[in-house]
Parts: C-alpha cells; structure tokens; sequence
C-alpha cells in the first residue's frame, strides 16, 4: 500500500497541517497545505458567453497558476469548487528529500 487516507481538521485557506507516520519505529513527518485560487471572475470571463468557453478559461487559469507554484510543494489533490465558488482549494504536499 502505498497511500492512506487520515481525515484530518479542515484546514483553511493558507494553513498547514503536520503529520507524523511511524513505521516500523522509523518517524515519518509529512507537511500539507491548502491554497485557495480565484476561480470566478466576473469582470475576467465577461466577454465569454458560451460555457465551456468560460470553464475552459477558468481550468487555464488554474493549471498558470499550478504550474507556478513553490517547486518544493507537489500536487496532492485539486477540490471541486461548490457551485458559484469565488475560489477552487488545492492541496500540496512537501517534497522530501
């Protein structure tokens, strides 16, 4: 097994949550963190009318600005944005050496 799924408190826009693994009396630490992204931008999308057109525009914007995110963070999961969301949450893992 590779992965495993621990509920942990929600964590809010920018907070960052630890988590301690012990395996086989080896203590693993593991760091996490949520970042919020606009996703609804009125004034941005106002020319665009056709509706894939706009979340084709929104899931653009999103992928700019993962590609551009602190290198030493990877990619652990993108939530999906209730409906009328001003923002869509993604979670980071940090890297370890």
């Amino acid at each position: 097994m590779r992965e495993l799924c621990i509920p942990v408190p929600y964590l809010k826009e920018n907070e960052q949550a630890e988590v301690e693994v012990t395996l086989e009396g080896r203590k693993l630490k593991y760091d996490f963190r949520v970042e919020s992204f606009p996703w609804e931008a009125e004034d941005e999308f106002s020319s665009l009318t056709d509706p894939i057109e706009r979340s084709l525009a929104r899931i653009y914007r999103l992928k700019r600005a993962i590609e551009s995110y602190d290198k030493g963070w990877e990619l652990i999961q993108i939530f999906n944005p209730s409906e009328n969301a001003d923002h869509v949450h993604v979670l980071y893992r940090k890297k370890t050496s």
